[in-house]
C-alpha cells in the first residue's frame, strides 16, 4: 500500500516538473521574437483598429505589407466614409498618398523607426526588447506583454499591451492605452502571413495610387465647399477661441480660429482640399517635416506647424509657443466630435 502511494506521489511529482518544463519563460519568448524577427524576410497582415479618442469609436481597416529589410506599404481605410490613405517606403523616401485628392506627399524621414508603431510586428517586438521593465503572462493559446510605448511626441499614451498567438508568434492584438491604463488605441489582427512575396511593383508610388483610386474613387471637384468648422475639444489649460475669420476661396472657403491663453497663441486654420490634377498624379509634393500618424490620419510635424487632410478638408495648426505634445492633443481633439 506505501508503495502504490510512494509511486503515485512520484509519478505526479514527475508530470508537475514536466509541464513546468514545458512552459516558456519571458526570456525563452523574448528570444523566440527576436528569432521570428530576424529570420523573417517580410510579411503581409490585415486588421481592424479602433480609436476610442473622439466622442464614439472609430473603426479603420488596416492592410500591411513589409519586405525586408525597408520597404513598407500601410493602408488606412474608413469604410463608412470612403477614405483611405496610405504610407509607403522605398528606396527613395517616405510618401504617403491621399487617394480621394490625387495627392502624395513625399517626406524624408526614419519612419518607421523613430517611433513605435501599433501595427508593425516588428516595432512590437523592439519595444518589447528595449524595455527591461516589461510584463510578460501566458494565457492557454496567447502570450501577453506589457510594455512602455515609445511615441516620442505623445506622453499621453505611455503603455501597451501586446498579444502574440503561440503556435506561430504572430501579433493577435494591441491595446495602447493612457496613463489610466483605458485603452484608446486598438488593432486587431485578422491574417497575417509570414515571408509573403510581392512583385516588383508593390511598393510602388504610381502603381499604389492607381489600384488605391478604383477602390476609393477620387472626390469630385468642390465637392466639400460648404465643410463644417471644428473646433477642438482639448486645449492646454488656459486657452480660449478669441477670433474667427472666414475667407472666401476659389475652393469654396477658408476658417482662420485664433486660440490665445496664458500669453501663448495657436492658429487653426481650415480650408476645402483642392483636388489634384490627373496629370499630376505621378508627382509627388515634398514636405518639410515628419510624417506624424494621428491615429485617423497621417500628418506632416515640422517645428513649429502640423498639418493633416480628412473628410475632404486641409487642416494646419501653426503655434511659436505650443509643445509637440500640445499640438498633438489639439488636433487629435478635433477629429471625432460633432461641429458647430
Amino acid at each position: 500500500m506505501k508503495k502504490s502511494l510512494v509511486l503515485l506521489l512520484v509519478g505526479l511529482l514527475t508530470v508537475f516538473v514536466l509541464a513546468a518544463c514545458g512552459e516558456k519563460s519571458q526570456s525563452d519568448v523574448v528570444r523566440a521574437l527576436e528569432k521570428k524577427m530576424d529570420e523573417m524576410s517580410g510579411y503581409k497582415a490585415k486588421g481592424k483598429m479602433t480609436l476610442q479618442t473622439g466622442s464614439e469609436p472609430q473603426e479603420y481597416e488596416i492592410e500591411i505589407w513589409f519586405k525586408g529589410p525597408e520597404y513598407y506599404r500601410v493602408n488606412l481605410k474608413n469604410s463608412q466614409k470612403e477614405q483611405s490613405q496610405m504610407i509607403l517606403r522605398n528606396d527613395e523616401g517616405v510618401f504617403v498618398l491621399t487617394p480621394a485628392l490625387n495627392k502624395s506627399f513625399r517626406f524624408q524621414s526614419e519612419w518607421p523607426q523613430n517611433s513605435s508603431q501599433a501595427y508593425l510586428y516588428e516595432s512590437l517586438i523592439k519595444d518589447i526588447v528595449n524595455d527591461p521593465e516589461a510584463t510578460f503572462s501566458a494565457a492557454e493559446n496567447k502570450y501577453v506583454f506589457e510594455t512602455k510605448t515609445n511615441y516620442q511626441n505623445n506622453k499621453m499614451l505611455p503603455t501597451q499591451e501586446i498579444t502574440f498567438n503561440k503556435k506561430d508568434l504572430s501579433p493577435s492584438s494591441v491595446k495602447v492605452m493612457d496613463t489610466d491604463k483605458n485603452p484608446l488605441v486598438i488593432v486587431e489582427f485578422t491574417k497575417f502571413e509570414f515571408n509573403a512575396s510581392f512583385d516588383d511593383n508593390s511598393f510602388d508610388v504610381e502603381k499604389n495610387m492607381s489600384s488605391a483610386q478604383i477602390e476609393v474613387p477620387t472626390m469630385a471637384s468642390g465637392n466639400n465647399e460648404s465643410f463644417a468648422v471644428k473646433y477642438p475639444l482639448e486645449m492646454p489649460e488656459g486657452f480660449s477661441l478669441v477670433e474667427e475669420n472666414e475667407v472666401k476661396t476659389e475652393n469654396g472657403k477658408r476658417v482662420i480660429l485664433t486660440f490665445e491663453g496664458n500669453e501663448k497663441s495657436f492658429t487653426l486654420i481650415q480650408e476645402s482640399a483642392e483636388i489634384a490634377a490627373p496629370a499630376s498624379a505621378s508627382t509627388s509634393t515634398y514636405v518639410n517635416g515628419q510624417p506624424t500618424d494621428l491615429g485617423f490620419t497621417i500628418g506632416a510635424m515640422s517645428d513649429t506647424t502640423l498639418t493633416w487632410t480628412h473628410d475632404g478638408v486641409d487642416y494646419m495648426l501653426a503655434s511659436e509657443d505650443l509643445s509637440e505634445d500640445e499640438m498633438l492633443m489639439v488636433a487629435k481633439s478635433i477629429q471625432g466630435q460633432a461641429a458647430k
